[in-house]
């Protein structure tokens, strides 16, 4: 068998797998995020890569020659520029003969989805969406953060819940309970303490990302603030893929939701992005894909690879990514 190589690079943590083309893994080995815009640079980025592909290769017995196929799908690969610069950081390596490189984006399309035309939208720390056409074609969006017109994901929620937080404290707006539970998670008797710290500390301010479970459990719990927060991060999902469907010309295609924002299944949130996705491409099916992002770039090498049928029954149920 074919051995290959697949890689899902996030923001917070990377996989490594290896793979062959009768969908064993034969190794595998998990790190700290490899985006290059947030782990210092490509240069960063490729030297943690390497080291989780020696160790996922040493583990498979196959430290020598290169393998036939990586496959590496990566947080960060988001302008034509940095996907060219990937790619040829990649391919400077010594990992395998030929490389596939895109956004991670794609590796959860591929988890989600066996369907030739899809849209997926990732809402984890960030937000995301890819489309395809059974045709061939692709749609992307730039995915820069506001300067690019996204709004949403992790640490955009854990912002917003800060911003509620202590305007109702000081006065500026409503009253919400937020203000209690964020001051509360970092050990506060005030938002405002909180924010002063966040100012002049940058550990904690990096950590501003974890009050959002903290807004779905305000949420959950009735709180009118909160729960306008949700609505509109499940009008933004919605939004995305609908722009994507109709870029394609898309309509009756499944439309794959990941990411940890939306792998908790909020029934809120989800309940916004079914009503609004249903009003502007009600034939779309909805799947929240729970199997780990890695498993669509290995998907993605057994397909570079014409790999048969059962292997891709083997690698998604029985000799796959379970322990």
């Amino acid at each position: 068998m074919t051995a290959f190589l697949a890689v899902d690079g996030g923001n917070s943590k990377t996989d490594v797998l290896v793979c062959d083309t009768a969908g064993r893994v034969l190794g595998r080995a998990n790190g700290p995020g490899t985006n290059h815009q947030t782990a210092g640079g490509v240069d960063e980025a490729m030297r943690r890569l390497a080291h989780l592909v020696a160790a996922a290769t040493g583990q498979a017995g196959l430290g020598g020659e290169p393998l036939e196929l990586a496959a590496v799908y990566l947080a960060g690969a988001d302008l034509p520029a940095e996907l060219a610069m990937l790619t040829e950081a990649v391919a400077a390596t010594d990992w395998a003969r030929k490389s596939i490189v895109d956004n991670d984006t794609f590796a959860v399309l591929r988890a989600g989805t066996d369907a030739p035309a899809a849209v997926a939208v990732v809402c984890g720390s960030g937000i995301n969406c890819v489309g395809r056409a059974a045709d061939g074609r692709v749609v992307r969006f730039p995915a820069l953060g506001p300067i690019s017109g996204d709004w949403g994901g992790g640490e955009a929620l854990g912002a917003q819940a800060l911003w509620h937080a202590i305007r109702a404290e000081d006065g500026r707006d409503q009253p919400t309970a937020l203000a209690g539970a964020v001051a509360a998670h970092f050990g506060f008797d005030t938002v405002t303490e909180l924010s002063a710290a966040a100012h002049l500390d940058e550990r904690l301010a990096a950590r501003l990302g974890e009050l959002s479970p903290v807004l779905f459990l305000v949420a959950a719990a009735g709180d009118e603030v909160a729960r306008t927060v949700i609505v509109r991060q499940g009008e933004e999902v919605a939004t995305l893929a609908g722009a994507a469907l109709r870029r394609l010309g898309l309509t009756d295609v499944p439309v794959v939701l990941g990411g940890g924002v939306l792998r908790t299944r909020d029934p809120l949130l989800h309940e916004v992005i079914r009503y609004r996705l249903r009003l502007v491409a009600p034939a779309a099916r909805l799947t929240v894909v729970t199997d780990p992002p890695v498993l669509g770039a290995a998907l993605h090498g057994l397909d570079a690879l014409g790999a048969p049928p059962a292997a891709y029954h083997r690698l998604r149920t029985v000799g796959g990514l379970d322990p």
